[in-house]
């Protein structure tokens, strides 16, 4: 596996509950055959063939890496002691990591795959909205309104919905939305890519909410059914890894978000999961 950039980032493996003492867990990562063990003290081990991989659990999943990685970026509302985290399912997707974040980034599709929950006819528009990145090079969209008859799982009327979009890892999408229960904070929802190979991703959906009516079966099935919607969407999307060349896919204003993702992964050098410029565009 010759991108050095995927091999030394973090990648969440599996959601710590479902990696039971003493159970191994074997999968692939980056196209490389992995094991995760959890030890009967409670730690976790990491291997692909004879060697030992760094391992880290942290937001409720167990995370590894094929290289030497970076400490794991900060999601600070994870530690509020109301804060209600889940992992509300995770799903195996037929496309490429990146994919799934541009996805989950687009606001333009929600009137039309995710009709009469995150968007409805005739309010189709996206407002114009701010991107730019940071000191520490994470992608932020902010000003992101967009009206939604039932933004979350506690939404009980339609409402003008705002988001903030964070895009602190190749892999890993961050939305900060309007909160129904408390308007002076936000609801958290994540998307970690785990890349098994380039064309085969495994979607781990985290919740950090400020809930206190619905159960987390409730929470995870709303989650599931907004995910399940995006699923066939993605999976009939080609290229399956994402072009990077500005002239493959032609933009418009709402995919502003999209733009300063494929401009990232350019500027980092990813190659997992992409076609870069000086590639073929010819699907497949």
């Amino acid at each position: 596996m010759g991108d050095p950039v995927a091999r030394n980032l973090w990648h969440a493996i599996v959601a710590t509950p479902e990696l039971e003492p003493g159970r191994r867990y074997a999968t692939r990562l980056l196209g490389v055959p992995i094991e995760l063990t959890a030890e009967p003290q409670g730690a976790f081990s990491a291997r692909s063939g004879a060697q030992d991989l760094p391992v880290i659990e942290r937001y409720g999943y167990v995370w590894t890496s094929l290289g030497d990685p970076a400490p794991l970026f900060e999601i600070p509302e994870f530690d509020e002691p109301d804060r209600r985290i889940l992992n509300a399912g995770t799903l195996q997707v037929a496309t490429s990591a990146p994919r799934c974040v541009e996805n989950f980034l687009d606001m333009g599709h929600f009137p039309y795959v995710h009709t009469d929950l995150l968007g409805a006819e005739p309010h189709t528009e996206v407002r114009d909205y701010q991107v730019g990145t940071d000191a520490g090079g994470e992608i932020w969209a902010t000003e992101c309104i967009f009206y939604q008859p039932k933004a979350a799982a506690n939404a009980t009327e339609g409402q003008l919905t705002e988001y903030t979009y964070r895009v602190p890892h190749p892999y890993v999408a961050i939305l900060y939305k309007s909160c129904a229960e408390d308007p002076t904070r936000s609801d958290v929802i994540a998307l970690f890519l785990h890349p098994v190979d380039e064309e085969t991703s495994r979607a781990h959906n985290f919740l950090c909410m400020v809930d206190s009516v619905n159960t987390d079966s409730g929470m995870r099935h709303f989650q599931q059914l907004i995910f399940g919607q995006d699923k066939s969407i993605l999976e009939n999307q080609l290229p399956k890894r994402l072009p990077l060349d500005p002239r493959a896919e032609t933009p418009i204003r709402a995919d502003k978000s999209s733009i300063a993702y494929r401009r990232h992964l350019t500027e980092l050098g990813l190659q997992f999961g992409v076609i870069r410029s000086d590639e073929s565009l010819v699907a497949g």
